[in-house]
């Protein structure tokens, strides 16, 4: 079994030297696991998931892992992170803790619970590294086979960087498309949706991507005999192995447990995947879980005597130690040399990094106790803040919680005195100090951000003609194309017709296959493939045919994207644009506005509903500029409507985050966006003839929105305010009418109650009576505004009803 080992040309001192690093580096992620359990139960971290029983495979599988590779993994990898260098001890622990410095836990400075991993693709200023000297993992998240989506366009991406002629001065995220895609996932995992919508676009597309299933036989306690058919994953997924005659995957089995196989059969899956760009299945069966699912409970509740016995002798760590035994690799006496450092090495580690972590609240807790001190002496109430401060004093181990809310209650009891002052600043300083610990970053900081943009207006001189909208954009992507090798686009239609609307039509026969494609019904997976591409340096437009379908990729926008860079304290980044369509047309599938679940659903994610196709493609040309994932919205009834061919096609630029008055006026101020800004136009012209002055403001962005408060400076003038939009009542308008009265303070600028007129709370109906009944009509625009403009004048405006 160690010819395999030993194929490449190494002495046997050498190749014992490696194997034994290997058991090392295994007998220290299972002691992290052991002493990690310990350290939830005892109190001091919050809940522990670990990777022990699956250390071997994880060996394997790095061994095989190369510079400028990408991981998309899930919860259990720790092996596999110090066995390419990029976890060390005293980071697991940090993780576990949920240490805010990013120097202690590099994975995601405290915001992910431990078990979550990745590794910087940015450095401090938001800028690329170079991706192709350094191990790559994109970060992890909980949710399962939320992974999998990502995973199909980090592979994709090095398919693009392989066959597209123009990137090939991109040397800093690909050689030549020689990097593989690796993904791990637990096998009670590979039931959901998303993993069999990633393993058949990846045979579709035939990318560079090698899927390891850990097969441990459960899912927490559920057994995979209620999981799997056949109660095996490699089993049901025999059809797509590839022959002579069709593509598809390669398809490996392995045991878990057998080291020398494991490294053969990553050895074997890296060369096809690195070298044909064929995507690879590796099933890794009999492995355990000693210490169950998690720390919430234990696995003795579930498995029953035999399995427990059995779990014990094909422990891979116990395998691995008996074939280093028996192949006289190793004494006794080495290995358990080995297990005696290992078990000192993380429990020194451990120390390390509970003092790291515990330091400088201690410090914190030392500040706040000598202020306290000296507010009391000069209080009516010492011996009540003598009580807090003694009470934060005696707390060993203090969260920064403890300080806040011992300063906050204490304030209470000196309001009006001399110390409240002293005390109210150091609550103040110290929150600007802490927050952004748990709150940078949702958005990029970088100087690319959208905020540094500025508006380009589209030029027209005098032979500018009036074309369909959808010319419009046309147009302007392919200046974007011509501009940006990098950037590609890809959905349902999206290529040979030129998408369902022609937007790209003709774009396809001049960019080629791969820059402008065609894809399978799968929302999930194409909005995957645009994180994945994004993350290796490209700039991708995903395309999701219609705003309805959007449901379907929902959750890898709000669970993936939208948290990249919040959950990473901003080294990691995914400048994703999505493109789709939506607003008023006729039912109940094409025409849905849900902009209130949306904007709450990916907070992290610009929202961006231009008004005409204009305003779109100076979105994309916008975002093109900078580093940011964002949606664009496109009015599905207006790709037909006339606009003016600008000349400035592809530099023209939408400011994100600014509204614009598209009409001014005295009486009253409506805010609106997309599709129902041009009945809101046809209202307010109706309105002018009963002597009622209508103020137009275009949202154009709802995430972010209005960050000039121009809706706020409308107001001074009219003091009446309607937000109107087709989404349910409650969703979008409910959202903007709170950003214009809290954060705009527009409510002290108000003479008539605030209010939103919205869609039915139903879906509409088919037909042009279905959309009359349940959306906002120029009628019901006329006739809300004119009722607040009745409650303020009765005489000149008499009651309609």
């Amino acid at each position: 079994m160690t010819e395999t080992l030993l194929k490449t040309e190494m002495t046997f001192e050498d190749f014992k030297a490696e194997v034994l690093n290997d058991y090392k580096t295994a007998r220290i992620s299972r002691e992290c696991s052991l002493l990690g359990r310990k350290e939830v139960l005892t109190g001091k971290a919050k809940f522990g998931i670990f990777g022990d029983g699956k250390e071997v495979p994880q060996l394997a599988l790095a061994k095989a892992f190369q510079n400028g590779d990408f991981r998309s993994g899930y919860y259990r990898d720790q092996t596999f992170m110090m066995a390419i260098g990029q976890l060390s001890v005293e980071q697991f622990f940090a993780g576990l803790y949920g240490h805010t410095d990013l120097n202690f836990d590099p994975m995601s400075a405290g915001r992910q619970m431990g078990g979550h991993f990745a590794t910087h693709s940015l450095d401090e200023n938001g800028n690329w590294k170079n991706l192709m000297q350094q191990k790559n993992s994109s970060a992890d998240i909980s949710p399962t086979a939320g992974q999998m989506p990502r995973l199909l366009g980090l592979a994709q991406a090095s398919k693009i960087f392989r066959n597209v002629k123009d990137l090939e001065k991109f040397t800093n995220f690909s050689n030549k498309g020689n990097e593989v895609a690796w993904g791990t996932i637990g096998n009670a995992s590979t039931s959901e949706g998303l993993f069999f919508e990633t393993i058949n676009a990846a045979g579709v597309l035939q990318v560079p991507m090698v899927m390891s299933v850990w097969d441990d036989e459960y899912g927490i306690s559920v057994h995979a005999r209620h999981q799997t058919t056949k109660e095996n994953i490699s089993e049901i997924l025999k059809g797509f192995q590839r022959d002579s005659e069709n593509n598809g995957f390669e398809i490996f089995r392995v045991n878990g447990w057998d080291y020398p196989s494991l490294v053969e059969t990553y050895q074997k899956a890296s060369a096809i995947a690195r070298e044909e760009h064929v995507p690879v299945i590796i099933h890794v069966q009999q492995l355990t879980q000693p210490q169950g699912h998690s720390t919430s409970g234990s696995h003795e509740r579930y498995k029953n005597a035999e399995r427990l016995a059995w779990e014990t002798e094909f422990d891979c760590l116990a395998q691995m130690r008996n074939w280093l035994l028996k192949n006289n690799i190793a004494t006794e006496i080495e290995l358990d040399s080995i297990d005696e450092i290992s078990k000192n090495l993380v429990l020194e580690g451990k120390k390390a990094a509970w003092n790291a972590f515990v330091a400088p609240m201690k410090a914190e807790q030392n500040e706040l106790v000598t202020l306290l001190n000296s507010i009391a002496n000069s209080s009516p109430n010492q011996v009540f803040i003598q009580k807090n401060a003694n009470d934060l004093a005696a707390i060993k181990e203090p969260i920064r919680k403890d300080l806040l809310v011992t300063a906050r209650k204490t304030l209470r009891l000196v309001a009006g005195e001399n110390g409240q002052q002293t005390l109210a600043n150091w609550i103040k300083n110290y929150t600007e100090k802490i927050q952004p610990k748990f709150s940078s970053h949702l958005f990029s900081q970088s100087n690319s951000n959208v905020l540094t943009s500025k508006e380009v207006l589209p030029n027209y001189n005098e032979s500018s003609e009036e074309v369909d909208a959808r010319l419009v954009l046309r147009d302007n992507f392919d200046a974007i194309f011509s501009k940006y090798p990098e950037t590609l686009i890809f959905g349902e239609d999206s290529g040979n017709i030129g998408d369902v609307n022609q937007g790209l039509e003709g774009m396809q026969e001049k960019y080629g296959e791969l820059r402008v494609a065609d894809v399978g019904i799968r929302e999930a997976t194409i909005l995957g493939q645009g994180i994945g591409l994004a993350m290796r340096g490209l700039r991708p437009i995903a395309e999701i045919q219609y705003l309805d379908y959007l449901l379907y990729a929902i959750q890898i926008m709000s669970d993936d994207l939208a948290t990249l860079q919040y959950r990473t304290a901003g080294r990691q980044k995914a400048p994703l644009i999505i493109r789709t369509r939506g607003h008023r047309l006729e039912g109940i599938w094409h025409s849905g506005s849900p902009m209130g679940m949306i904007i709450n659903a990916v907070r992290g994610i610009h929202v961006l509903v231009p008004r005409n196709m204009t305003k779109a493609a100076g979105f994309y040309n916008t975002l093109l500029e900078t580093d940011e994932p964002a949606l664009v919205i496109e009015c599905l009834n207006g790709y037909r409507l006339k606009e003016k061919m600008p000349t400035n096609l592809g530099e023209f630029k939408t400011p994100i985050g600014v509204v614009e008055t598209v009409k001014s006026g005295s009486d009253i101020t409506v805010v609106s966006y997309g599709s129902t800004l041009r009945i809101v136009e046809q209202a307010a012209a109706e309105l002018l003839n009963f002597g009622i002055d209508v103020e137009i403001i275009d949202a154009q962005s709802l995430l972010p929105f209005d960050i000039n408060h121009d809706c706020a400076k409308s107001l001074e003038k009219t003091n009446r305010l309607l937000v109107v939009d087709e989404d349910v009542p409650g969703g979008a308008s409910a959202y903007i009418l709170q950003q214009i009265l809290e954060v705009q303070k527009g409510y002290l600028l108000l003479d008539s109650q605030p209010q939103t007129l919205a869609a039915q709370p139903h879906r509409p109906a088919y037909g042009t009576d279905g959309d009359y009944f349940s959306k906002p009509s120029a009628e019901d625009i006329f006739e809300k505004i004119y009722s607040i403009m009745q409650e303020v004048n009765p005489s000149d405006y008499p009651s309609l009803y």
